[in-house]
């Protein structure tokens, strides 16, 4: 059960998350000073540092989030018969099954449009991805039983599965209307369903790209 005072801690971030986004979004990110947003949130710099490292930290948090708690869930599921793949992709779509939070959708989209135009966002992004992605792989080899802590196997079935993801998140990003976290768990399966016909795929030379 949680305290009233972790309720309050995770009431604040939100507070800083939503509010940061919105600052960023409508003032841009380099113009939206760490003072103007904690002043309009009501918290100190200090409560702001002892929630997040840095703005670009709080820009992309929804995200985080996310892979968060795929590494949670990473660390309790039972491989049972399943291939590391389904595990990887069972574990993620756990994952987003619980991002129930108000207007998450929304803010991942935020921070995607803000990644994609500010360059220290995006190296944020990437340095964080980088990161989960190791400890993704230290979490399977310290619960499965692989053959080689060598094999490069476990490493290719991870990164398969951020490929699916940046390729769902994509094409969710681009649908029309309110996207949902239900639509992306729709775009996230079906790039699942793609990766082995991906892997077998083959395809002759055009016409026009034959040389005589």
């Amino acid at each position: 059960m949680n305290t009233l005072r972790e309720r309050k801690k995770q009431q604040t971030r939100d507070a800083l998350i939503g509010t940061a986004l919105d600052l960023f979004t409508s003032r841009g990110f380099a113009a939206t000073t760490l003072d103007e947003l904690c002043d309009t949130v009501g918290v100190s710099k200090r409560t702001f540092f002892r929630t997040f490292a840095s703005k670009e930290e709080v820009a992309l948090a929804p995200s985080e989030d996310l892979w968060a708690a795929f590494l949670a869930h990473l660390g309790t599921l039972d491989p049972g018969d399943r291939t590391v793949m389904a595990v990887l992709r069972d574990a993620l779509l756990a994952a987003l099954d619980g991002m129930t939070g108000d207007r998450w959708a929304e803010r991942v989209l935020q921070g995607r449009k803000l990644a994609a135009g500010t360059p220290s966002v995006e190296a944020h992004g990437l340095y964080f991805c980088e990161r989960t992605s190791r400890t993704a792989l230290e979490i399977l080899h310290s619960r499965l039983e692989l053959p080689d802590a060598a094999d490069p196997r476990p490493r290719l079935a991870l990164d398969m599965l951020v490929a699916a993801f940046h390729l769902a998140q994509e094409a969710w990003a681009e649908q029309a209307g309110t996207p949902t976290v239900a639509d992306f768990a729709g775009h996230l399966n079906r790039m699942f369903a793609l990766l082995p016909e991906s892997l077998t795929l083959t395809a002759g030379l055009r016409p026009s790209a034959v040389t005589s």
